[in-house]
């Protein structure tokens, strides 16, 4: 098991550190909320991978793949969600316009507190139904043959909650520099944006896609 676990975490490592989705969430959230919704987000976003592998340990995810109608059902659900939150983000960012003077200390958005950035983060992960195909594929192979597959499942999710939590901490911390300036209220509609084009890319990407 433990070879397993060392094994697991070095592909981990790597797919952690590949920008994606969940990096440009944690991002937009430490870059215009501040370090609590960021490492909230963060948290949201390990939280759904978690019941992603506890799910594929316990052989969940593999009636989701077999099953074509709910594999598609959750797809669309997925996208629908991930095409409002972006939409919803460059609506804001065209909303509050250039009438902030440059320079200002921007306004925090209504973006909620950390109970909600929490939440973002989960459900942005669990409507993916992508993340359980993937869990469903790579798990089964480090899983030693006599380790039970539910326990050694949750301990292979842990390991990638535990690089991604790592590699979060470090964006918030690297975004905590820049964030004096990038707090300005321009800042803050180009960040909305970028965010939003990208989650609605996501999101279309994901309706489009096949199984």
């Amino acid at each position: 098991m433990t070879s397993a676990l060392l094994s697991f975490a070095l592909v981990a490592a790597f797919l952690t550190i590949v920008p994606g989705l969940d990096t440009a969430l944690v991002l937009r959230s430490a870059l215009t909320q501040g370090r609590r919704q960021a490492f909230a987000t963060a948290l949201g976003i390990n939280t759904g991978v978690l019941v992603w592998g506890v799910a594929a340990a316990a052989g969940l995810s593999a009636l989701l793949t077999a099953s074509q109608v709910a594999f598609t059902v959750l797809r669309y659900a997925g996208a629908a969600y991930m095409v409002w939150f972006g939409v919803s983000m460059i609506v804001r960012a065209r909303r509050e316009g250039p009438a902030s003077a440059v320079g200002a200390p921007a306004a925090r958005e209504g973006d909620g507190g950390v109970v909600a950035a929490w939440a973002r983060g989960a459900l942005t992960n669990l409507l993916n139904p992508k993340i359980g195909v993937f869990y469903v594929a790579l798990l089964p192979q480090f899983l030693p043959q006599e380790a039970p597959p539910l326990v050694g499942g949750l301990l292979l999710a842990l390991v990638h909650n535990l690089e991604g939590m790592v590699w979060f901490a470090l964006l918030i911390a690297g975004a905590g520099v820049a964030r004096s300036w990038l707090e300005r209220p321009w800042a803050r509609r180009v960040i909305d944006g970028v965010t939003g084009t990208v989650l609605v890319g996501f999101g279309v990407r994901l309706a489009l896609s096949p199984q």
